[in-house]
Parts: structure tokens; C-alpha cells; sequence
């Protein structure tokens, strides 16, 4: 039985956007459950969207995650070079023979007559440059005429292959454009390049995004052409940001590296988007990289595009959150603690344990402490509590008392606030309600009453139950 061998060939042109991330991830899943091989290959044939530095963020992002390849640019491998762009001369190689058997053609059409064409009502390139003498076309190169290199689509028949989602998918050749293989500035396209890369490399399995199935044909006749083996086919279904449009990197949607910056974490990014596009037979929405691996099958893909909750996403990341220790959680939250000047002599590790059953993304500590710094000023209104039962009267009425246990008993303020109730004739909830919001402010706290004391410190808390005094 041959060895499954799959790939991940991402274009460099910024941060790994989610799309892109889950393609990966059922690549890396598929090879790992069949025992097979994980490639990465980078398609950099497009020098215009080309980015500085998003090699090294591809190979970050897989590294991450866990989707650890076999072969690729930075880990070597017997097929490489694994980076187009260093495999110019073989594509050439390849086209040139192409054009030897009559599968392809070098086409001299301008800018100008393409555009002419089209503007004619032509839905696809006339095949205009297919009957050039061979003698026509060794005199227009050597005079340096520009050319691009065409493939010679078949005008009869149609074209069918299996996948491994849809099933069997059949496309008219009359449908299909002689696309160019070999561009002016001697770089292969993708439907050139992906061919031939991924026979050379031993792919057998190709997994990929939904808008390829109906070009697939074309790849396939190239497949043809030169005598190889068709690989299988996976095609996915996009994941979307609403009913009508994709997630996009060109229209600024979330990349991996955006959810790290808002405080995801990496184990809940990838548990998330598996979901998108894959169902498990048990229907569980919580497991991990290696439970993913065993569960996964071809049969669980969706034809269906899925829509991308992140409200569904934060929920889950709560999920892993919750399961960090204390410690863990503190590593992960301090750069956000940095940034928040207004933390600087806190205990953070007592804040952390306040925060870590409350904070669904690690973003959230700024909301959750804001109380700390945007006490001066807050709604007196919150005093008011139909379930308590207190109102800004009882509040003033109450709040001297509660100074005055402050300043005596603030080691055992927990007791000390309970006998106040008992001796008041108020309920504890009361007390702790009116309290609370003395000297935070605010309507949700990390922690209760005592707890958010313990994290100010005495004289904070005086100075903030004197300061909502005086505002009554």
C-alpha cells in the first residue's frame, strides 16, 4: 500500500489567515490518521503579493499549532526544493515539452487584443496564438516578443473525476480556458506549477479549498498529457463570515496571528476551526490535537459551508482557560497586564486567580479591571438593586458604618461585614452589595465584595468608600 502523502502549499503574502490554517490542519489530520506524510511546500510564484517575512510567520504558525511536516523549505526532504521560486527551470522544462506535443501553445496576444476579446463578448481566451507556425514562433522570441505559455484545452468533450466530498464531478472542455502555464516573466502560474509539483513530490492526496473544483479538470488533463497518476481529491467548503460573504485575508479578516493578539489560545483556535468544515461521529465540540487525529474521517467533511461564530470560538477558548493553572494562566496574561499602566502594584497573582473563571479571552483583563482606574465618576444608579432591595438612601445611610469596620477590622473583613448585617437588621446581600459597588463602581466585578477589598488594600478601600460618601 503506498504511503498517504498530502501538503500545505500557502502563497507568502502575510499571516496565516484562518481559511488557510484549517486547510492545513485537515491536511496535517488526514496524513496523521492514514500513517502518511505532511508536506509543506511554498507557492511564491506571485511576486506582486509577495510579503517580507511571511515565510517565517508560515513556518511559526505551523510549528504552534503542532502541524509539524515532514519536508518542507526549513526541515529538507528528498523532493525539494520546496519553494517555487527555486524551481523555475524545472516548470519551464516541463511546459516546453508540453508544447512539443501539442498540449500547449506560446501565445504573443497583447494586453490590448485580451482586452479587445472580451470586450467582444468572448468569456474565454480564442486560441488565436494555436495555429502559429513553428518557424512564426522561433522568429517572434528571438526578436524578443514578449509570450506567455498556454495550455491547450481540448474544445470537444468533457472532463470527469472523482472527490472525495462531492463525488463525481463532470465539467464541459468547451467551459474551460486555455490557461497560461508559463508567464511573461518566465514564473508559473498556480494551475501550471501545483501540477507539476505535486507529481514530482509524490502527492497523492490534495487537499484544498472548493473554488479549485471545477478547474480541477484542467489539472487533471495536464496530468494526462504527460502520463501520471491522477492524485485523489478533498475539496473544502469556505468558511464564512455571514450568509453571503467569505472569510478573507484580502478583506481584512481575522489571521491566526490576530486571535493570538486578542489572547487565544492556540490549542482553542484549532479546536475551533476543525469544527468548521468537520463534524466527529460524537458529536463533542472540546478535544485535543491528538484525539482530533483518531476521530477524523473523510466522511465527517461537510459540503456545506460553515459560518464563523466567534462568540462560539470565545466560549471555547473559556473552556481551555479554565483548565489552566494558576500559574499558567498568570504566564499567559502578563504581556496583557503590561500594558495596562494603571495595574503597577498589584498583586497580579491574586488578580489572576480572581480573573481566571471570568475571562473568556485574555484581551478581557482590560475590561475586567477597568474599575480599578475608571472609579471617579461611576453611576450612583448602580446603588439600586430591585433583587437587594437597596437604593442610594441606604447606601449613604450604610456606607459610614462600613468605613468605620474598614479602618478597624479589615483583617477579618469577610466576619466582620456579616455581624454588621446581623446587627443592622440588613440581609448580608445587602451589605455586600452596597459595599461592593462603593468601592469599585461597577455593576461586574472579577470577584466579590471582600475579594475586590482584599485586591485594593485598606487604604484604597477607605478612600473609595469616603469618595462615594461624598457623592450621595
Amino acid at each position: 500500500m503506498e504511503t498517504v502523502r498530502t501538503r500545505f502549499a500557502p502563497s507568502p503574502t502575510g499571516y496565516l489567515h484562518i481559511g488557510g490554517l484549517r486547510t492545513a490542519l485537515y491536511a496535517w489530520l488526514f496524513a496523521r490518521k492514514n500513517g502518511g506524510k505532511f508536506i509543506l511546500r511554498i507557492e511564491d510564484t506571485d511576486l506582486e503579493r509577495y510579503v517580507d517575512g511571511a515565510v517565517e510567520i508560515i513556518y511559526r504558525t505551523l510549528r504552534e499549532t503542532g502541524l509539524n511536516y515532514d519536508e518542507g523549505p526549513d526541515v529538507g526532504g528528498d523532493y525539494g526544493p520546496y519553494i517555487q521560486s527555486e524551481r523555475r527551470d524545472i516548470y519551464l522544462k516541463y511546459a516546453r515539452k508540453l508544447v512539443e506535443q501539442g498540449d500547449a501553445y506560446y501565445c504573443f496576444c497583447t494586453k490590448e487584443r485580451l482586452e479587445e476579446i472580451h470586450k467582444n463578448g468572448a468569456t474565454k481566451y480564442d486560441k488565436h496564438c494555436l495555429s502559429l507556425s513553428k518557424e512564426e514562433v522561433a522568429r517572434r522570441i528571438a526578436a524578443g516578443e514578449k509570450y506567455v505559455i498556454r495550455q491547450n484545452i481540448p474544445e470537444e468533450g468533457s472532463s470527469t473525476y472523482h472527490d472525495m466530498v462531492f463525488g463525481d464531478i463532470t465539467v464541459e472542455n468547451k467551459d474551460l480556458e486555455d490557461n497560461i502555464l508559463i508567464k511573461s516573466d518566465g514564473m508559473p502560474t498556480y494551475n501550471f506549477a501545483n501540477v507539476i509539483d505535486d507529481h514530482l513530490m509524490g502527492i497523492n492526496y490534495v487537499i484544498r479549498g472548493v473554488e479549485y473544483l471545477s478547474s480541477t479538470p484542467k489539472y487533471n488533463l495536464l496530468y494526462k498529457a504527460f502520463g501520471w497518476e491522477i492524485p485523489n481529491y478533498m475539496h473544502l467548503q469556505p468558511i464564512m463570515r455571514d450568509a453571503t460573504h467569505k472569510l478573507s485575508k484580502r478583506h481584512g479578516d481575522a489571521s491566526y496571528e490576530d486571535f493570538i493578539k486578542k489572547g487565544y489560545l492556540k490549542e482553542a483556535i484549532v479546536n475551533y476551526i476543525a469544527l468548521l468544515g468537520w463534524s466527529p461521529k460524537d458529536n463533542r465540540e472540546k478535544f485535543t490535537l491528538d484525539e482530533m487525529k483518531e476521530l477524523f474521517s473523510v466522511s465527517g467533511l461537510s459540503k456545506s459551508a460553515s459560518i464563523f461564530d466567534e462568540n462560539k470560538m470565545r466560549w471555547l477558548n473559556s473552556c481551555y482557560v479554565k483548565e489552566l493553572s494558576d500559574e499558567q494562566f498568570y504566564d499567559y496574561a502578563l504581556p496583557f497586564y503590561e500594558k495596562l499602566d494603571y495595574l503597577k502594584g498589584y498583586d497580579l497573582r491574586y488578580l489572576s486567580s480572581l480573573l481566571k473563571n471570568r475571562c473568556e479571552i485574555f484581551s478581557d483583563v482590560q475590561k475586567l479591571t477597568a474599575f480599578l482606574t475608571e472609579f471617579d465618576g461611576f453611576d450612583l444608579d448602580l446603588f439600586v438593586n430591585a433583587k437587594w432591595k437597596t437604593d442610594r438612601a441606604l447606601a449613604k445611610k450604610m456606607i459610614p458604618d462600613l468605613i468605620e469596620l474598614c479602618e478597624n477590622s479589615f483583617d477579618s473583613l469577610h466576619d466582620a461585614l456579616v455581624n454588621y448585617a446581623e446587627k443592622s437588621g440588613c440581609k448580608k446581600g445587602q451589605v455586600l452589595w452596597i459595599f461592593r459597588i462603593a468601592i469599585t463602581g461597577a455593576q461586574n466585578t472579577p470577584g466579590g465584595a471582600t475579594e475586590m477589598a482584599t485586591l485594593l488594600g485598606k487604604d484604597e478601600v477607605v478612600r473609595r468608600l469616603k469618595t462615594s460618601l461624598s457623592r450621595l
